[in-house]
């Protein structure tokens, strides 16, 4: 026998699928907001991460600026020694300089003149002074260049003014100053025995049969010496 269903089937099978499409909304929006809430957990981790690094790298970015604070110190310091060295070296350098200047001064200057004022100033020195003629001037110039330790010298002044009737010439000189390439060389004059003892032996072939002539014409005034000397012993 035939089973016949007069029940509205459609009707709850329509419900039926409203419910499950809702269910299914339902259930998208819940995986929605999780992942919405996955995401905003994530970036907020990173974003932790990121100021912690940040965090750290100022740590060290600070740290490293008070090491370039301090060799920016060091650095200054360094200069500030270096100065000092160059200047003691300087000093060692020229330790011997006003010796030998005053010696060359002593050696070059003519009798007809005579100095009344010097000044040094780096690698420069002013003369002043006064002479009997321009003819002195010209000789003490020529005097000073010919020296190993002074070089060009430029005439700044001179003038007759009738003061003196012996050295009526006022001059004024600016003289280079120079240094000998030994003494530069740190040899200084450490040289000058040694080429005078080297010097020596050289002259001596030349000398050697004098002293043999002279020992062979001394040789016979020695007997008549020691009679002498007997006689003074009797």
């Amino acid at each position: 026998m035939a089973h016949i269903n007069l029940l509205p089937w459609r009707i709850e099978r329509r419900k039926q699928r409203e419910r499950e499409f809702f269910m299914q909304l339902g259930a998208a929006a819940v995986a929605a907001v999780l992942a919405v809430l996955v995401w905003y957990a994530w970036m907020d981790g990173r974003i932790s991460s990121q100021n912690d690094r940040n965090t750290y790298l100022q740590g060290e970015i600070k740290q490293l600026d008070e090491r370039i604070a301090k060799i920016k110190d060091l650095e200054k310091v360094r200069e500030s020694l270096l100065a000092r060295k160059q200047i003691i070296e300087q000093l060692q350098a020229n330790r011997s300089q006003m010796v030998h200047l005053f010696d060359e001064l002593v050696k070059t200057i003519p009798a007809s003149a005579r100095l009344n004022g010097l000044k040094q100033t780096g690698e420069s020195m002013t003369l002043d002074g006064v002479a009997q003629s321009n003819a002195s001037v010209a000789e003490y110039m020529r005097n000073i260049e010919s020296s190993p330790w002074m070089g060009h010298a430029d005439l700044r002044k001179t003038e007759n003014t009738h003061g003196d009737s012996r050295l009526p010439y006022v001059f004024g000189l600016d003289v280079a100053l120079s240094r000998p390439k030994s003494d530069e060389n740190g040899d200084g004059g450490d040289h000058g025995p040694a080429s005078a003892s080297s010097a020596a032996p050289a002259a001596a072939p030349s000398n050697v049969a004098q002293p043999a002539k002279a020992a062979t014409a001394a040789a016979p005034a020695k007997p008549a010496a020691a009679p002498a000397a007997n006689g003074g012993a009797k």
